[in-house]
């Protein structure tokens, strides 16, 4: 019990738990914890993460969870219905809250945001809710316009006072990949055309804004195919482009879930029908260049798809909350990790038609802070609505942007010409060093010239030599032959006066 207890006082806050940067930490929680489940939503509020909904084992879910993220307890929200609506759950108790999965959870004032989702008894159109944090009040949002059919597995993101929702699954199964928006002052709905090619119909994908102007959707499924594209959307012109992309290769993916923590999108979890992604990425919004953070054994709780992944500061510290997910299993454990600050990426952004047209943007956008602007479309000049946005503020943002871009670039302009003028060095003092070897060269091949020829000097006198011998072993073999002729002819001279010296011994 001891050592319990010195585990708790050492986990009494996440400064003390998260003892690393991009490792994932689990959080450990004592008493109640909710029902595993995954295709829930979650958001963070004033250091509390809330989670509603959610399926498993086939069943939605209709509860509202609320983990502190400083005490480590888990507890449930019982919301107060503040219509006239009498629906009773089998049990006997009023159904505040429907059961569904696939929805979304956004912040918009004190209030949290149901939007959509897959519902236990489906309706024809897109519903949307709110859950007040303070008096855990809850009711039906009545809205106006063109109201979006009813889906499941979309993305909605919020751009100011506007709610951008994107994509999702009907309740036939049938995909979409078109652009609502909901006016969150007035709650009206509106359908957005946009110009050039869109992402195709998917759910299960994840999106997020950059710089209060760029919508960028990654992943996603359509039911046969998983995807790893990045769509990005310029809010202000409505056009879809796909520009280059720089970094890692990163697998396709659907079931996963992000979170931006300042320009860097976190993307953990999901799979591709075949495999789970084991990786957890991250995407620099500025520069488009995706790298991997860290990455998990098979089979982790941080492997699955359908979990929610959600940014919190506590402590004036930035953290990333993980929840749920299936990966054959339902999970419900908590997980936390404090992501590294990251220096300003060293891609050579002006390779890219991207980057270029961030660079020329930088221009434009000094010109226009210029100009009287007196509002901004936020809608293709084709489409009937007129989505509009507050054009100084949207302008100051921007500049903003591109000032912190401009600088980043110039930065690492600077590096590339101090790297430029070290190599420039090295290649004076590299051409300094090959004259002084071909110099070297030189000499070294007039040398072998003289060598050569002192060479074939030697073979000349050398010949002559052998001459000379073959002189000399010609007159020694005369030499020979002559005193071999004299001795003969003695001899003879001396047989011959022999005989006649016998003949004339023998006389009588």
């Amino acid at each position: 019990m001891g050592t319990d207890k010195v585990e708790k006082e050492a986990h009494t806050n996440l400064q003390h738990l998260v003892t690393a940067y991009d490792e994932w930490f689990t959080v450990p929680v004592s008493g109640f914890r909710p029902s595993a489940r995954y295709k829930h939503a979650a958001e963070v509020v004033d250091g509390k993460l809330y989670v509603t909904g959610g399926s498993r084992n086939g069943r939605h879910l209709s509860d509202i969870q609320v983990f502190d993220l400083r005490a480590f307890t888990w507890s449930v929200v019982k919301p107060h219905f503040t219509g006239n609506h009498d629906k009773r759950m089998d049990d006997g108790t009023q159904e505040v809250v429907p059961a569904s999965s696939g929805h979304s959870l956004v912040k918009w004032g004190n209030k949290l945001l149901l939007i959509a989702g897959h519902l236990k008894e489906p309706s024809d159109f897109v519903t949307v809710r709110f859950i007040d944090t303070e008096t855990h009040n809850c009711n039906v949002v009545e809205t106006s316009g063109k109201v979006p059919v009813a889906r499941g597995g979309q993305s909605a993101t919020v751009v100011g006072s506007k709610l951008i929702m994107l994509g999702g699954e009907g309740k036939l199964r049938q995909l979409f990949n078109d652009l609502h928006v909901l006016d969150l002052d007035t709650m009206t709905w509106s359908e957005v055309k946009t110009m050039q090619t869109p992402p195709a119909p998917r759910f299960d994908h994840v999106a997020a804004v950059n710089a209060e102007r760029y919508l960028l959707v990654f992943g996603g499924s359509s039911h046969s195919t998983c995807f790893n594209d990045l769509h990005v959307l310029d809010l202000q012109t409505m056009e879809w482009s796909q520009p280059q992309i720089q970094g890692e290769v990163v697998t396709a993916r659907a079931g996963h879930a992000g979170a931006i923590i300042e320009k860097n999108w976190y993307i953990v979890g999901g799979g591709d029908n075949r495999s789970a992604a084991l990786d957890t990425l991250v995407l620099n919004m500025s520069k488009l260049a995706w790298s991997e953070v860290t990455s998990v054994q098979g089979r982790n709780p941080l492997a699955s798809e359908g979990l929610s992944l959600c940014s919190a500061t506590v402590n004036d510290e930035k953290f990333l909350v993980a929840f749920g997910g299936y990966n054959g299993n339902y999970n419900n454990e908590v997980f936390v990790l404090k992501p590294k600050p990251r220096e300003p990426s060293r891609p050579k952004i002006f390779q890219s038609p991207a980057a270029a047209a961030a660079a020329a943007s930088v221009t434009a956008a000094y010109a226009m802070s210029t100009s009287a602007l007196k509002s901004l479309d936020f809608v293709n000049e084709k489409s009937a609505t007129v989505f509009k946005v507050d054009a100084s503020d949207a302008l100051k943002a921007e500049k903003q942007q591109l000032e912190s871009d401009l600088s980043e670039v110039r930065i690492e302009n600077s590096r590339l010409k101090g790297y430029i003028d070290e190599v420039n060095n090295t290649h004076t003092e590299l051409t300094k060093e090959l004259l002084s070897v071909q110099g070297q060269l030189a000499a070294e091949i007039s040398r072998c010239y003289k060598l050569e020829a002192q060479i074939s000097e030697f073979r000349t006198r050398l010949e002559s030599l052998n001459s000379i011998e073959h002189e000399l072993q010609v007159l020694r073999q005369q030499k020979s032959t002559s005193e071999e002729f004299v001795g003969g002819g003695s001899q003879d001279a001396q047989g011959s006066r022999g005989v006649w010296q016998w003949i004339a011994g023998s006389s009588p």
